[in-house]
């Protein structure tokens, strides 16, 4: 076992944070924030030339072969710049290609996914649903071409700016994947509003539109379970970049302002809320980077160490937040200063691929199945 990232690591960290600070400053995600779909093909076409769009990806398909560890420590960067891009949904959509073992798909799509040149996107979620495949209703018939789908699909993350989206839907009784163009004949993207202005969600409604199936049965439900769990490591190493970027900046702003003379940070209210945070933020790290790495390892633990990690990560976030702002006072609050937009992201994570609840409950039934 290793507590920390290998030399390798920590310069590919290194170069994530340089990079970041670079390219996407605060102003300049203020800027993507107030565009049409918040996506910025600059920094999109720069994280794909540091190779990170196909990181974790075989190399047989143009990808990196890296690890978990490796993508979590990318990722962490990710979430210290707060950076909008399509990186968690195009690492999504390409997990999920790469487990579904369909040859002549995983050819087609995964090389253009691995360098960046398209972008693609998984939906999941409906009405009344949750991140588990059983809860999912949505009609595929077969067609000449493969299957054809209607429904509506809620919360697809960059949907405006993919070249593909990955549907879940049931064929049947089996769950299948299929892969659909979303310029395709009765497709409609509809903006669905939310606070978190740094990924952009939509509502998806498919009127008979055409899909060819990318796996079906239980190859579309283990590729779908492989590839929710690298999404919730990227989300995971996001909450803990964000939660560092809020604890050192207010423990920065409690030693700098003054009341009654002295600084805040030398009352033993504000003292103990910067311990509690770092208490937070320290034991974060250890449960997503374990979860990382067990993954990676193929782990007998791997499945509890994510839901421990997801669950743990979301609430020290949300209370991180909350302390944040509180020590900072009425200006953090305010829209001029960045407090709120870390806080909004980590809320956007604490929900993605299920919230603290959901993964105490699929805790309690790996327990139980012991």
């Amino acid at each position: 076992m290793n507590f920390d990232l290998n030399k390798t690591q920590q310069l590919l960290q290194e170069s994530a944070q340089t990079f970041f600070t670079r390219e996407c400053p605060i102003t300049k995600v203020r800027e993507i924030m107030e565009s049409e779909n918040g996506h910025d093909s600059a920094l999109w076409n720069g994280i794909a030339e540091q190779g990170w769009t196909g990181l974790t990806l075989p190399e047989e398909f143009d990808g990196l072969g890296l690890s978990y560890v490796d993508l979590a420590a990318v990722s962490e960067e990710m979430g210290r710049a707060c950076a909008p891009s399509a990186f968690l949904a195009t690492s999504w959509a390409s997990a999920l290609i790469a487990a579904s073992g369909n040859a002549d798909l995983k050819s087609k799509l995964l090389p253009d996914l691995a360098l960046g040149e398209s972008i693609a996107t998984v939906a999941l979620q409906e009405d009344g649903s949750n991140w588990d495949s059983f809860s999912i209703q949505m009609k595929a018939e077969s067609a000449d071409s493969g299957v054809t789908l209607t429904g509506t699909k809620r919360l697809v993350m960059d949907a405006a700016v993919a070249n593909a989206i990955l549907v879940v839907a049931r064929k049947g009784d089996d769950l299948i994947v299929a892969v659909v163009d979303p310029s395709a004949e009765g497709l409609e993207i509809t903006p669905t509003e939310g606070m978190d202005l740094t990924r952009r969600f939509y509502q998806l409604v498919f009127s008979n539109v055409a899909g060819e199936i990318l796996a079906s049965g239980e190859a579309a439900e283990n590729a779908l379970k492989q590839s929710i769990q690298t999404g919730i490591i990227i989300a995971c190493a996001d909450l803990l970049g964000g939660m560092d970027w809020v604890l050192k900046t207010t423990v920065e702003y409690a030693q700098s302002r003054q009341q009654f003379g002295k600084p805040i940070g030398s009352y033993q209210a504000v003292q103990h809320q910067c311990a509690d945070m770092l208490l937070l933020s320290e034991s974060s790290r250890s449960a997503a980077y374990y979860a990382a790495w067990a993954l990676n390892e193929g782990d007998d633990e791997a499945n509890q160490a994510i839901n421990i990690a997801k669950a743990y990560c979301s609430e020290a976030a949300r209370v991180i937040g909350n302390c944040g702002i509180q020590i900072h006072g009425g200006i953090g609050f305010t829209w001029e200063h960045d407090l709120h937009i870390y806080y909004k992201r980590a809320k956007s994570n604490e929900l993605i691929f299920g919230d603290p609840t959901h993964h105490r409950e699929k805790l309690a039934q790996l327990m139980v199945a012991e």
